[in-house]
């Protein structure tokens, strides 16, 4: 044990290199429990219980703004545009 160097000193990196070796550990655990539940699996009978989702968007819909509407609008645009 060199004289210049406390027991601390020493004791530093092997408690960094358990560290390391514990993540790493932790780290291929991780993947490993990741990869078995990305693998495929068995499809099961449909849910009968819920309805069936509709494959198209809903239509858009539109509203005729009156002419104080609009103006309140673009007084309000222009309002919080003022800052930029």
């Amino acid at each position: 044990m060199p004289e210049h160097a406390s027991f601390l000193q020493l004791l530093g990196p092997v408690v960094l290199a358990l560290a390391a070796v514990l993540w790493v550990m932790g780290l291929v655990r991780v993947l490993r429990r990741a990869r078995l539940e990305s693998s495929p699996r068995r499809t099961g009978p449909a849910l009968t219980a819920l309805p069936h989702q509709r494959q198209t968007a809903p239509e858009l819909e539109a509203v005729e703004l009156t002419p104080a509407e609009r103006d309140a609008f673009a007084g309000l645009v222009r309002q919080l545009s003022d800052g930029r």
